[in-house]
């Protein structure tokens, strides 16, 4: 790691059909952008790249739903989207889109460059086809009836009741949702990317050159390899997204997978001139931060497209997180079950860190992990207000009180002192070795630790009482006391970046880089502070109730709207209850099916 001359990082790009909730951030945008200010401050050449994914099938059918065009569509989220980034404080350097014109040409190219190059292969196969809109029908455009459980509103792609796996040639009874006619199969045809001839690569690549990636990513990666891989559609029948650049392909376009990770590097070329000095000198490194469900389309797809193009850069790295729960519940979009972020910031106004802070501390790094309003403001509370605040707020008031706001001299440090003080460069390090092994929630805590030592110095010393009886004393542990604020406008500047702007202003200080990170005297003695105020505010039970009300009209909505769309079975009467043989045993043992889990991963490479 320590060869390279800088790092690009790429975020997922959030899908342009609805706006941003906690689950993409704490997955994804909170620890890239953690790691990114952290590479800033040791003054790193590193660029944060974002964009918004505009292309799909399901833009098509929110537009056609509601009327308008999917440009209309991806106008209205891809702006929702960029301002609540912007105002949440994610540091992209660049945030762009898959529908500009440079993503348009970019992903032509490669295409272009990879057809001529011979690395894709042409098939032509069956796909239902409107003969009254003269189209072919993407998966989720045809319904019918599901073979597994009856439904009869089952998708091409998967049914919604049961959520089997399907290929809209297995549902009964299949129906056009443009027109309402039964399709017609007609031939068409489609470039693959064949990905069963990049095995051998891959498995050296991957399963032994990047034994050091996350488990969760470095497993799944081995599970699709060894359960061989198949050849994949680059390109699809569909009016929306960036044309076929080859000739006779009218009506096809790249399919959505191929041609958003390109947005990475359209991205960049939109950003700056000298784009391929992050894309394609080895002297960079690329890392990916995405959630766990695009493992395998950062690690085997994307780079094998990039293998097959020979000239940029894989990457080296790629952070993946789990799944963030709601209350005990999966986020859903289409449910409403989420906390949306641009809400957030219209019911918390300034309070952009604290939702930081409790996405990271809870993070779901290595297994899904459960947001609760509860805990939201238990983190506030206790650790926020009553760890990092109390202390910010005793050192600062203290000082105002007894010395007038100006830095007191320091006198003979104590074996204490100068143990307290060795302490900020031994947590420094703990901090710069969870940050640089990607464990963001490890690194906070012990960031926080820094906070903690100023807690219980201060509690220690007793400065309050001693003022009394050894006035010298006291304007050591000031001094001492001050020297670890400073130092934590710098630790927690990458996770709480707007609270550490505004502890530096009542500190009267310029931000610092890493490297200042372990001084002990970065206030001079006689320097001025300005007014402290509180850094942090308690959140009271009522505020919390609200969101939580809120979240619980949301689901009475989603009961009564079941309700209607399932009707409810007939009781049966106790006679008949009665008849029936319920038994209660004990489990003695269980393991797991090696069959089911391969059959389960089997059905799932073949979803669009």
């Amino acid at each position: 790691m320590n060869n390279f001359k800088r790092t690009l990082i790429t975020t997922a790009l959030p899908y342009a059909n609805g706006p941003i909730h906690i689950g993409h951030l704490a997955g994804v945008y909170v620890p890239a952008d953690i790691y990114a200010r952290y590479l800033r401050l040791k003054n790193e050449d590193v660029l944060l790249i974002g964009g918004s994914d505009e292309h799909g099938v399901p833009i098509t059918l929110k537009a056609k739903k509601e009327g308008i065009t999917p440009q209309d569509v991806v106008d209205k989220f891809h702006g929702i989207i960029k301002k609540s980034f912007q105002d949440f404080g994610i540091s992209f350097d660049v945030y762009s889109r898959t529908s500009a014109q440079i993503h348009h040409e970019t992903a032509s190219e490669i295409f272009r460059t990879l057809y001529d190059k011979g690395k894709l292969i042409e098939k032509t196969s069956e796909q239902y086809f409107d003969e009254e809109n003269k189209q072919f029908l993407a998966d989720r455009y045809i319904t019918g009836t599901c073979p597994k459980c009856g439904f009869e509103k089952a998708y091409g792609d998967q049914c919604e009741s049961c959520g089997t796996s399907l290929s809209p040639t297995e549902l009964i009874n299949p129906v056009s949702m443009i027109s309402g006619n039964q399709p017609v199969l007609k031939e068409t045809k489609h470039w693959y990317m064949p990905l069963d001839q990049y095995e051998p690569w891959l498995k050296e690549w991957i399963l032994e050159g990047h034994k050091e990636w996350k488990p969760n990513v470095y497993g799944q990666c081995k599970s699709w390899i060894d359960s061989g891989l198949l050849p994949r559609a680059v390109t699809r029948d569909l009016d929306w997204g960036v044309p076929v650049p080859v000739e006779g392909s009218e009506g096809k376009v790249l399919y959505v997978w191929f041609d958003a990770p390109i947005g990475y590097i359209s991205a960049t070329k939109e950003l700056t001139a000298d784009w391929e000095k992050y894309w394609k000198d080895p002297e960079t490194r690329i890392l990916h931060f995405i959630g766990k469900d695009n493992i395998v389309f950062h690690c085997i797809i994307f780079p094998v497209v990039l293998k097959a193009e020979g000239t940029y850069n894989l990457p080296e790295n790629v952070p993946a997180n789990e799944f963030l729960n709601l209350e005990n519940d999966k986020i859903s979009t289409s449910r409403n079950w989420a906390v949306w972020l641009h809400e957030y910031l219209e019911d918390f106004p300034g309070k952009e860190d604290v939702l930081k802070y409790v996405l990271t501390a809870n993070a779901p790094e290595t297994k899904d992990n459960d947001f609760t309003w509860k805990d939201f403001q238990t983190r506030n509370n206790n650790e926020l207000v009553a760890i990092l605040g109390n202390f910010v707020n005793r050192a600062l008031v203290l000082t105002q009180k007894y010395y007038s706001g100006l830095v007191p001299e320091c006198g003979n440090l104590t074996d204490s002192d100068k143990e307290t003080l060795k302490s900020i460069s031994t947590i420094k390090a703990e901090v710069e070795k969870s940050l640089d092994s990607f464990r963001i929630r490890e690194a906070l805590k012990n960031a926080m630790d820094l906070a903690r030592l100023g807690n219980k110095y201060l509690a220690d010393e007793e400065p309050w009482k001693v003022v009394k009886t050894d006035a010298e004393r006291v304007k050591t542990v000031m001094f001492v006391s001050l020297q670890i604020t400073a130092n934590l406008t710098i630790c927690l500047e990458p996770f709480l970046p707007f609270s550490m702007n505004k502890l530096r202003v009542f500190l009267n200080l310029g931000k610092l880089d890493w490297v200042k990170l372990g001084d002990t005297n970065l206030l001079a003695e006689g320097h001025q502070l300005n007014e402290p105020e509180l850094l942090f505010e308690k959140i009271e039970d009522d505020v919390i109730e609200v969101q939580v009300q809120k979240l619980l009209n949301t689901k009475k909505a989603n009961e009564i709207a079941q309700s209607k769309a399932t009707p409810a079975k007939e009781n049966i009467e106790y006679d008949d209850f009665s008849k029936m043989d319920i038994r209660v045993g004990t489990i003695l043992e269980a393991e797991k099916s090696s069959q089911n889990k391969k059959t389960f991963e089997t059905s799932n490479r073949y979803r669009n």
